[in-house]
């Protein structure tokens, strides 16, 4: 078992990108104004096991369902390439309901944890290492936790401007995600 530096900063890339907790600012700021106190310890450690826990047995779920890993994530770069487009053209294809507490299931799951952090996993296994996936985790929700103590200074620090810039940046990664995904992986089922 080695740590391969590489696919560990592209791992976290894409993470990073997929959960787009700098994206979700204004959301996690309205949860604020609407609920108070975020309990951001306890939402990271949650993200965190369902992502560790999903990478581990997502794939005999999927064993179970009668899906290979390539299937999936032809699948998932199908996924990805939605949420992209959501990101870099402002649209909303993913119907989305409003919480009423910003506890732990509005945080950690589907905020940070969500269906397409988690296709991404299923993913990004069947490409990469799963000791340099679990780092790339680790790393995003540190990232998750400083952006969620922090929410009030970086909504102030990117303003509307600076938050709206970031979306599309990072949505044309995930798209240049999503299409090397589906590349990679179509190969394989035929």
């Amino acid at each position: 078992m080695s740590f391969d530096f590489n696919e560990i900063i592209s791992v976290t890339m894409v993470l990073f990108a997929v959960i787009d907790i700098l994206g979700s600012i204004p959301i996690i700021l309205s949860l604020r104004e609407k609920v108070g106190h975020i309990q951001s310890e306890k939402a990271s450690i949650v993200a965190l096991v369902i992502m560790v826990v999903f990478l581990f047995g997502g794939n005999t779920i999927l064993k179970f369902l009668g899906v290979d890993v390539n299937s999936f994530a032809v699948a998932g770069s199908f996924v990805i390439f939605f949420l992209a487009l959501e990101m870099i053209l402002g649209l909303h294809l993913f119907k989305e309901d409003t919480p009423l507490t910003a506890s732990i299931v509005p945080l950690a799951f589907p905020l940070i944890a969500g269906a397409g952090a988690l296709t991404s996993l299923l993913s990004l296994r069947a490409e990469y290492e799963i000791q340099n996936i679990i780092v790339g985790i680790v790393i995003n929700i540190g990232l998750v936790y400083l952006v969620l103590k922090n929410t009030s200074k970086l909504g102030k620090i990117l303003g509307p401007g600076g938050i709206g810039i970031l979306r599309k940046v990072f949505g044309i990664v995930l798209l240049a995600i999503a299409v090397k995904l589906f590349a990679t992986n179509i190969k394989e089922l035929f």
